[in-house]
């Protein structure tokens, strides 16, 4: 395609490629890529940018990364709530709740709207860091701002109950999310059944394994 007199590739075409190897965690690559699209004379967007960023963020290459974001101050590409989701995500696998929650706040104070995503990203991020009465504040908080509670919303919620060893309100939260009309996925499932594995519940593991043997099926809940 880079060589095509017909079919030239653009920044769609860019985003893409750099998407497959940044998700990959092939950051060697995607850095390659980018430099040949450029070296083709197409210009990076916001979504391109947020692309590195998101990449750079999941290998923990927070030089890199602020980089990126530098860059795009310096340039004036709008900082989307995809850009402060990313690095929120960031933070967030590596348990840096001061630096997660930093960037929540400024995310908050320029007028951006966090989303679903933000607050998976900050439930997940308390959670790793053991801040369980943060993951309450982050629930209640979505729930003012009227965030949709979808089902990687209440996954979210569930594994923090699961880390906190809090089976009761575990339970509360998917009976709620089933209440809710929310349908639980196969995530969802997994969740419920480690943590009952790691109580010895068998009885639980296999009553959700009847509940629903599509997403639970029987070499899960085998012990």
């Amino acid at each position: 395609m880079l060589d095509s007199a017909t079919c030239k590739p653009d920044v769609w075409t860019m985003n893409i490629i750099l998407s497959l190897f940044g998700n990959s965690g092939q950051v060697g690559l995607m850095e390659k890529w980018y430099e040949k699209f450029r070296g083709y004379g197409i210009e990076p967007e916001t979504r391109t940018l947020n692309i590195l960023i998101g990449a750079y963020g999941k290998k923990r290459m927070y030089d890199k990364m602020s980089a990126v974001m530098e860059y795009m101050r310096r340039l004036a590409f709008p900082w989307t709530t995809a850009t402060y989701n990313n690095v929120i995500e960031a933070f967030a696998g590596s348990g840096d709740a001061k630096n997660m929650e930093d960037t929540f706040n400024q995310m908050r104070s320029e007028g951006m709207k966090p989303d679903t995503k933000t607050f998976c990203c900050l439930i997940h991020g308390f959670s790793n860091a053991g801040l369980f009465h943060k993951v309450v504040g982050m629930v209640k908080l979505a729930e003012r701002l009227d965030v949709p509670a979808n089902t990687s919303f209440h996954n979210a919620i569930l594994a923090a109950c699961a880390k906190a060893e809090d089976l009761m309100e575990m339970e509360r939260v998917f009976r709620h999310m089933k209440h809710m009309q929310c349908a639980p996925d196969a995530t969802t499932y997994s969740i419920l059944v480690e943590a009952y594995r790691k109580e010895g519940m068998t009885d639980k593991m296999y009553a959700l394994q009847q509940e629903n043997p599509s997403l639970v099926p029987t070499e899960l809940v085998m012990v």
